[in-house]
């Protein structure tokens, strides 16, 4: 009663306002007829329609049938009970963060820099988050965000990846990452075609206009104020080093791509080996140019296809295995299997765009477009990380 007293006696409206709302109280339940009241005329409730069904809006009623969000760890709070609500709530509900103090640094993990890690999702390999799972990156410093297609496809990767994030979220506190966050998309959906048809060229503009859509959408719905770097891992990435966040935030650049390869089985040889397989990271070439300057503005360049040559020098060409891992080369264009991207680069505007920039799209869109923004883009070519093999029928 003490608490309450003091409660009443630091919001003093509260002694004005809890007399009128009893005295309403009082006379709905004596004196008023079978009229409507808030809406309500008295019959059952379940004569009645939600807000959602009558404006085809989406509401919740406030009810024990819905509950906060399955990984929400948000605090609990009862102002009237709890004398600790004025350090919770900030002053006036408004927070402040400056991003002055805010850095990205070749000693990412020692600054305790966060991570947002970003993956398009339309198929959920166990394979992909277990390499996840054995980064030694500190993960109370790493965020996860997913974005995942409305197909049936992308329904089965939901559930697998739910119970995958239920898993370590409920695990010791020490095992969990600091924000896992998991949207379904909302435009054109990504993940439609077959893994041999995705790859075919006429499909590239509206495949790669609908990734470039939810990858903006998953970045700019998960980037945060404390947010110092955004590594964009594709989910088909099933092998990476371990300390491929510490390796890669040392090189300090503004927007840095592994060199992304894949395993498999030479029948010729009939011996396991690798070969090159994203050439979306690429340098510009005159020929590159020449072709740009001939094309229509809705047009696109796709690298990698043979009905395009633009004789660029493309990274993926230029591994050597003798040579030092560290060993940086200038891009032009980048690929989203393994690329690290200082989060104020994005901060500055640059995103994916889904629409023709200088010809490129998507990935090879954002690279020019943080170029324009005076940010360098380099890559790895000796520094390999591994998609996985795939089996077409």
């Amino acid at each position: 009663m003490a608490l309450i007293s003091y409660r009443l006696r630091k919001n003093p409206i509260i002694l004005v306002v809890f007399p009128i709302i009893s005295i309403f109280f009082f006379y709905i339940l004596f004196f008023r007829d079978e009229q409507s009241v808030l809406g309500l005329t008295g019959g059952s409730i379940v004569n009645y329609k939600w807000a959602h069904e009558l404006e085809n809006t989406f509401y919740f009623p406030f009810t024990s049938k819905y509950k906060m969000p399955k990984y929400s760890y948000k605090k609990k709070t009862n102002w009237l009970f709890n004398r600790h609500v004025e350090d919770i709530i900030p002053e006036n509900h408004i927070a402040h963060y400056d991003l002055n103090k805010l850095h990205s640094t070749s000693d990412a993990a020692v600054n305790k820099e966060q991570v947002l890690i970003l993956t398009p999702m339309q198929t959920f390999h166990d394979e992909f988050w277990q390499n996840l799972l054995q980064l030694t990156y500190p993960r109370e410093l790493i965020e996860l965000g997913f974005i995942l297609p409305r197909s049936d496809s992308g329904d089965a990767a939901l559930k697998a990846l739910e119970a995958a994030v239920k898993k370590v979220q409920t695990d010791k506190k020490n095992q969990r990452f600091s924000k896992i966050t998991i949207l379904r998309q909302d435009s054109q959906g990504f993940g439609q075609l077959m893994e041999k048809e995705r790859h075919a060229l006429h499909v590239q503009k509206e495949r790669r206009a609908a990734m470039a859509l939810a990858r903006n959408e998953l970045l700019f719905s998960t980037i945060g104020p404390h947010t110092s770097w955004v590594l964009w891992l594709d989910a088909d990435i099933v092998e990476t080093p371990p300390t491929v966040i510490q390796d890669m935030t040392a090189h300090d650049k503004a927007v840095l791509a592994a060199n992304v390869y894949q395993r498999y089985f030479d029948e010729e040889k009939k011996e396991k080996s690798i070969r090159a397989y994203d050439f979306n990271n690429w340098q510009e070439s005159d020929t590159g140019l020449q072709i740009a300057a001939g094309m229509n503005d809705d047009e696109i360049i796709v690298e990698g296809y043979s009905e395009i040559a633009t004789y660029r020098p493309l990274m993926a060409h230029f591994y050597d295995p003798t040579a030092s891992v560290n060993s940086e080369m200038m891009l032009d264009g980048v690929g989203g299997g393994c690329t690290l991207v200082k989060a104020d680069v994005h901060r500055d505007g640059a995103m994916f765009p889904n629409f023709p920039f200088y010809h490129l799209i998507e990935t090879e869109g954002f690279a020019k477009m943080a170029k324009r923004l005076n940010y360098e883009v380099f890559g790895l070519p000796n520094y390999l990380v591994y998609h996985m093999e795939e089996f077409n029928n």
